[in-house]
C-alpha cells in the first residue's frame, strides 16, 4: 500500500509580464473583496500592470444538486445564489420552468412579481451603495441606506415570513397573495424613500473626495463591455442602454413607464450614478404596479402545477390528495429545453433548464451576471493604483454565491 499523501494543487497559472515587479495576493479574506474572491496582482511600484481573479473558494455545487431535486425544491437554491436579489432569482427560475410547461401567469400574479423583484433590486443596490461607500471611507451613507434596506426586508417578512430568502415566487405564480396591510406599508416606504436617498446623494454626488476616488477610475468602454459580455449597471454605466425589462419584457414590464439610466464615461462614478438612478426608477415601477394592481387570481389555473388553495384543502379530500402528490412527486414538464432571463440587480440573470420528462431537471444551469461581470475587473484594474482597486471592485458589485455555484 502506498504511503504517499495526495495534496491537491492550489496554484494558479500566473505569468509575470513585467521585470522587477511584485506579485501580491489580495484576498480571499480581504474585507474589500466582497466575498471570498482572490485577486492576484502584479505591481510595478503601486501601479497594477496585471490582475487575475481566482474563484472557487465558495463552491457549493448548487447546479448539480438541483438535478436531484424536483422543480419546486430547486426554488430554495435560487435564493442562495445571489442572496441579495432572491426574488429576482426566483423569478428567472420560475419563468424558465413555465416556458417548459407552456403556462401563463395571471396579470395580478405578474404585477406582484414585479413589485417583489423591484424591491429586491432596491435592497440589493442599498447593500452595494452602503458597502461601496464604506470601502472608500464614507461611513455615514451606510447607516442611512441600510435603514431603507431594513424596511424592505420587513416587507418581505410580512409577505413570506422570511427576510432575505423568501422563495415566494414559484413556478405557476406565487405561494400566496399579498397581505391585506401590505399596500399601506409599501406606500409609506415609497413616500419617504426618495427623500432618504437624496440625503445619501447629497453626501456623495458632489463630495470632492468621493469624486477624486471615483471619477476617471476603472473606465470600461462600450466596446469592451460588449466584448466581455457584461450587462446591468456596468454596461449601462458605459453608455450601453441594454435592459431586458425593455428589450425583452417579461412579467408585464411592458405595461410600466420607466427610463434606462446610462452613463457616458464608464468609470466608477458613472456606475455609481446609474445605480442611484435605477433605484428611483424601480420606485416608480413599484408605485405604478401597486396603484394599478389588477384583481383576480395570482396563480395559473394549471392544477398539475399549482397546489390547491387552503379553502379547497379544508373542504375536499381530492384536494388533499392532489396537494400530497404534488409536493411528494412534483410535476413533469414535457421533454424539451428552455431559457428565460430577467434583468437582475447586477445584470442579465437567466436559467437554462433541460427536461427529460421526469419530475427533476436533467440540466439546470444559471447564466450568472456576477460571473460574467467579474471578468471586467481584470481589464478595469490595469494601469490603476492598488488603492483604486477597492473602488473598482465595489463598482462591479459581485456576489460570490452566484459566481461559485
Amino acid at each position: 500500500m502506498s504511503t504517499h499523501t495526495f495534496i491537491p494543487s492550489t496554484e494558479t497559472v500566473f505569468e509575470r509580464i513585467g521585470e522587477n515587479t511584485m506579485i501580491v495576493n489580495m484576498g480571499p479574506q480581504h474585507p474589500s473583496t466582497h466575498g471570498v474572491l482572490r485577486v492576484i496582482l502584479e505591481l510595478e511600484g503601486e501601479t497594477i500592470i496585471q490582475a487575475k481573479c481566482v474563484i472557487g473558494y465558495l463552491h457549493t455545487g448548487m447546479e448539480k444538486e438541483a438535478e436531484s431535486q424536483t422543480y419546486q425544491k430547486c426554488v430554495v437554491m435560487t435564493d442562495r445564489m445571489d442572496y441579495l436579489n432572491a426574488n429576482g432569482n426566483n423569478l428567472a427560475h420560475a419563468l424558465a420552468v413555465e416556458k417548459l410547461l407552456g403556462i401563463e401567469i395571471p396579470r395580478r400574479g405578474n404585477y406582484l412579481r414585479v413589485i417583489l423583484a423591484e424591491l429586491s433590486r432596491i435592497a440589493s443596490h442599498c447593500v452595494w451603495l452602503g458597502t461601496h461607500a464604506l470601502d472608500l471611507g464614507a461611513m455615514t451613507p451606510f447607516f442611512y441606506i441600510m435603514q431603507q434596506r431594513e424596511l424592505i426586508l420587513d416587507m418581505f417578512e410580512m409577505f413570506s415570513g422570511v427576510r432575505m430568502m423568501p422563495s415566494w415566487i414559484v413556478p405557476g405564480g406565487l405561494r400566496g397573495d399579498m397581505p391585506v396591510e401590505f399596500p399601506t406599508r409599501l406606500r409609506a416606504f415609497l413616500d419617504q424613500f426618495g427623500e432618504e436617498l437624496q440625503i445619501v446623494e447629497n453626501l456623495l454626488v458632489e463630495n470632492p473626495i468621493w469624486k477624486e476616488r471615483t471619477m476617471g477610475v476603472g473606465i470600461l468602454s462600450a466596446r469592451e463591455t460588449l466584448e466581455l459580455g457584461c450587462s446591468g449597471p456596468i454596461a449601462r454605466g458605459s453608455g450601453v442602454a441594454w435592459d431586458l425589462r425593455k428589450s425583452n419584457p417579461y412579467s408585464s414590464y411592458e405595461e410600466f413607464n420607466f427610463m434606462i439610466p446610462v452613463g457616458e464615461t464608464g468609470d466608477v462614478y458613472d456606475r455609481f450614478l446609474v445605480r442611484i438612478a435605477e433605484m428611483r426608477e424601480s420606485a416608480k415601477i413599484i408605485r405604478q404596479a401597486i396603484d394599478g394592481l389588477p384583481e383576480g387570481p395570482w396563480n395559473a389555473i394549471d392544477r398539475k402545477v399549482v397546489p390547491p388553495s387552503r379553502h379547497e384543502l379544508d373542504n375536499s379530500m381530492e384536494a388533499v390528495i392532489h396537494h400530497f402528490k404534488l409536493w411528494t412527486e412534483g410535476f413533469r414538464p414535457p421533454i424539451g429545453e428552455a431559457y428565460a432571463a430577467v434583468e437582475g440587480s447586477k445584470g442579465e440573470l437567466g436559467f437554462y433548464i433541460v427536461s427529460d420528462g421526469t419530475n427533476k431537471p436533467y440540466r439546470w444551469h444559471e447564466r450568472p451576471s456576477s460571473f460574467m461581470n467579474l471578468k471586467a475587473l481584470e481589464v478595469l484594474a490595469v494601469g490603476r493604483l492598488i488603492a483604486d482597486l477597492i473602488a473598482i471592485i465595489g463598482s462591479v458589485d459581485i456576489v460570490l454565491g452566484e459566481i461559485d455555484r
